[in-house]
């Protein structure tokens, strides 16, 4: 393995190099979409309050002068609560199709995480798994939506070349909500609603408070989950700030039950679908086309990161008809706005009931992502 020097990301002008290798290596695949250079400086530096309870190191590989492959590696307090505490997470995964290079790279990283009592080496998680989740293993032909990895085909054989198992895998599905809703769906939609059930959009007036609300409901459905990690208070006011701008009322949905929310569903215009051209720059004119593309002439897509139904709520039949009540109102409100497509990610492979509901609506599973384990 000589003649590859592994470099820690200690400045902003290696972190930029950090951000951009992706770039270089996915220049010849057509559907790839450079995030945004100014969020991804956000999302991986000090602003992002996952690095208040979570230690994180990236790493660059160097050769003959040339960046040629980048991982992180972290140690999450809070996974460890709920989480076995023995497994350690890497990510930010890109590297050239050189198996010396994956090799350093998985080594360094192993051996940070071993330093620090960890004996499984779990990932790929873009910093956790609340932000991107997992290794794009099918669907690499379609372009990636707002907040959701894409990688290289080689990446996967390069992991388990090393040793790498499948420990989850998690889909993503593609629905085409210009389409009339299969009968099935259609008549269970048209009953009339007990009058204790009413939908309504998020609460712009009050939209911290909504926020907060949100992240009750989520932390309260997604409880005992493989993997799960609740969001914290400092997470909720940082997902609200940095969301708002995308947010767009008739894009959610929030199901009151005797006055109460117990769940909620809300879409995010594919920012990818704005950027795609950009190159991951908004000067000196990027910022423009971006406007004109969200503001103006608006996006065709869109993407539902975030969804629950308190548990409590979810037990009976009508606690079964929430998420149908939730999916049906964005359908109907995204037609209206022009929207053609959403996509509904990531779903765990084996939550068949939420599987299941979702593909009654006709929507169609279009992408894999697995998430790695190997010991250390």
């Amino acid at each position: 393995m000589s003649g590859i020097e592994i470099v820690p990301v200690t400045d902003k002008t290696l972190l930029a190099r950090f951000i951009r290798l992706p770039e270089r290596l996915h220049a010849n695949d057509p559907a790839y979409i450079a995030p945004l250079h100014m969020e991804r400086e956000e999302a991986l530096g000090p602003k992002n309050p996952f690095f208040g309870h979570a230690e994180v190191q990236f790493w660059l590989a160097v050769k003959e002068g040339r960046d040629v492959g980048r991982i992180s590696a972290q140690v999450d307090a809070n996974n460890d609560a709920l989480n076995a505490r023995g497994v350690g997470q890497f990510g930010m995964l890109a590297a050239e199709d050189d198996a010396e290079v994956f090799a350093k790279l998985i080594e360094t990283a192993g051996a940070w995480l071993k330093a620090r009592g960890k004996t499984v080496l779990s990932g790929p998680f873009n910093l956790n798994i609340n932000e991107e989740t997992g290794l794009l293993i099918d669907g690499f032909e379609t372009p990636p939506v707002l907040l959701m990895p894409h990688d290289l085909p080689y990446v996967r054989g390069q992991l388990e070349a090393l040793g790498f198992e499948k420990a989850k895998d998690v889909i993503a599905y593609w629905y085409d909500i210009t389409v009339e809703l299969p009968d099935s769906a259609r008549r269970l939609l048209e009953r009339p609603l007990p009058d204790n059930i009413k939908v309504r959009r998020l609460d712009f007036k009050h939209y911290n408070e909504e926020i907060r609300m949100v992240t009750r409901i989520f932390n309260d459905a997604w409880a005992g989950n493989w993997g799960f990690v609740p969001l914290t208070e400092i997470e909720t006011e940082y997902l609200a700030k940095s969301l708002k701008p995308l947010i767009k009322p008739a894009f959610t949905a929030v199901v009151e039950r005797d006055g109460e929310p117990v769940g909620f569903l809300i879409a995010l215009p594919n920012l990818n679908e704005a950027i795609r051209d950009l190159g991951g720059k908004l000067l000196p004119f990027g910022v423009f086309k971006l406007l004109w593309r969200l503001h103006v002439q608006g996006v065709k897509t869109a993407r539902v990161p975030l969804m629950g139904v308190k548990r409590s709520a979810a037990k009976d039949v009508i606690g079964g008809l929430l998420p149908f009540l939730m999916i049906d109102q964005v359908r109907r409100e995204g037609v209206k706005t022009g929207l053609t497509h959403i996509e509904l990610s990531w779903i765990l492979e084996d939550n068949l009931p939420m599987r299941r509901m979702i593909e009654s609506l006709g929507a169609s599973p279009y992408k894999t992502y697995r998430v790695f384990e190997r010991a250390i």
